[in-house]
């Protein structure tokens, strides 16, 4: 049975093991290593990229303690997501292009309250990254949302 996407190996290092997985919103595809040849605005919801435990501590590093994203490094090759025409293709139906707002809200709105401390528990490390790297990738891309947070404080 079809089930979406898949786990992928580690986009910074292809080691086959991963360890951790962040969900980004499809702009964040712009972002990747090789990005430019995929198009964004075709994947069906969210890109997910996965990390080995090595690579994932110089992520939390590079996030958490000098601020810089690392989606430049991550290869798209290794990014896990759907693209329409192949979701067309499994359903024998043709689909409109997605529109990426709610998801892109739903991120939006997730990575803030992480960021704010207004969860039920504590934010885990992996929390906390996936948070700044949402909020970063959709503001690098000018996404509509963070368009309509610029006036307000951020991270």
């Amino acid at each position: 049975m079809y089930t979406g996407k898949t786990v992928k190996p580690c986009c910074l290092c292809g080691a086959p093991d991963v360890e951790v997985r962040l969900d980004l919103p499809p702009r964040a595809i712009q972002l990747l290593k090789h990005g430019e040849v995929i198009a964004w605005q075709d994947v069906v919801g969210e890109v997910s990229i996965h990390f080995c435990a090595n690579d994932w501590k110089t992520v939390t590093e590079l996030v958490l303690e000098v601020g810089m994203s690392p989606l430049s490094r991550c290869n798209v090759a290794r990014a896990s997501f759907d693209l329409r025409e192949d979701f067309e293709a499994f359903t024998s139906r043709t689909v409109d292009e997605p529109d990426h707002r709610p998801l892109e809200q739903r991120l939006w709105s997730e990575s803030e309250a992480v960021l704010a401390g207004e969860t039920d528990y504590p934010p885990s490390e992996r929390d906390l990254v996936e948070a700044r790297i949402v909020r970063w990738a959709l503001e690098d891309t000018d996404a509509p949302v963070a368009r309509s947070h610029a006036d307000r404080p951020s991270d």
